[in-house]
């Protein structure tokens, strides 16, 4: 396969993916705003989504106070966040305009659609009206297009790219929105920080983890895995060490590994090799383990070796970046 059109397909699918985990972090923000809490607290979460996603600088040069509207207003539809839902459902639908021929029809007929649905969602105040139905468009529209890419696309190179950028995409994302919690805490002697860092009445601690359940569509697996209370450790080791959880490190890297094997070449050995260290690392990691060492510096590592595995994709098999 040519690698132009290997980069495009990669890129498709980490853009709808990106887009959806977007919407997933913004609905664990929306969803806990409503809480009772004070405006500072309130204040310390929107900064910490906006940082883990590495765009606060982007958004102090924007705006010169934050408020909740303005950043949904960034991060959904500023063409000038190449970050923000429309700048990625945008450059998932140019990527799969640029190969259009290597997809099927239903596959580019249903990026295409979901980029013309966006513009009357906009327009109409969904957003604003309510913002978890329009999230909740966003996710169905990856589902959908994940679910037509399964269920129509030949298991070829093609096929093995598209999940090459889904789920590098989504291990990066799942780390995103589990470190949300501890961003900018730093290392902390103890398992995890104590409830006052971050919620002013402790009872607010269960209403977060399980807004962070839902938003990665775990609350239920949480609930038929561990029969109990919803603790911090036990949300943790779900959405990292568990394999059989669909969004979870594990499960994610697991893909990477296996799709790394149907498609490797004479140069992709060190890449393997380096995507079979992290998935080891969870695969045998233990959940006190991580916690005694600091969550927040375990997740920040997982994200630099993700995005080093990324690199290295590019050099190996895509586009080189300066020539994108």
């Amino acid at each position: 396969m040519l690698s132009r059109t290997a980069d495009h397909l990669f890129w498709m699918a980490r853009y709808i993916e990106r887009a959806e985990n977007t919407a997933r972090m913004l609905d664990v923000n929306v969803t806990t705003s409503l809480l009772p809490m004070s405006r500072e607290a309130a204040e310390r979460g929107w900064r910490a989504m906006l940082g883990i996603s590495e765009l606060q600088p982007a958004f102090d040069a924007r705006f010169g106070k934050l408020t909740p509207r303005d950043v949904l207003d960034f991060m959904v539809r500023d063409p000038g966040n190449q970050s923000s839902i429309y700048c990625c459902l945008q450059a998932a639908r140019e990527n799969a305009r640029a190969v259009r021929g290597t997809l099927t029809t239903e596959v580019w007929e249903t990026h295409n659609d979901t980029w013309l649905q966006l513009q009357p969602h906009l327009k109409n105040g969904l957003l604003e009206r309510d913002p978890h139905e329009f999230f909740e468009w966003v996710k169905f529209r990856s589902h959908l297009s994940r679910g037509v890419t399964i269920g129509t696309t030949l298991k070829d190179e093609a096929y093995y790219f598209i999940r090459l950028g889904t789920f590098l995409e989504r291990s990066d994302n799942t780390a995103r929105i589990l470190d949300t919690k501890f961003h900018g805490v730093g290392p902390q002697p103890s398992a995890l920080p104590p409830v006052e860092d971050s919620t002013e009445e402790p009872y607010l601690d269960f209403y977060y983890w399980a807004a962070v359940l839902r938003s990665v569509s775990a609350f239920e697996i949480y609930r038929k895995v561990y029969r109990d209370v919803i603790t911090p450790s036990r949300v943790a080791e779900l959405l990292m060490l568990r394999g059989d959880m669909p969004r979870s490190l594990l499960a994610s890297m697991n893909e990477v590994c296996s799709t790394l094997d149907q498609i490797r070449n004479d140069q992709s050995d060190e890449t393997s090799r380096r995507a079979g260290l992290l998935r080891a690392g969870l695969q045998y990691g233990r959940i006190d383990d991580i916690l005694d060492t600091g969550l927040h510096p375990f997740l920040t590592a997982f994200l630099k070796r993700v995005n080093d595995l990324g690199q290295r994709i590019s050099q190996d098999f895509l586009v080189p970046p300066a020539v994108r």
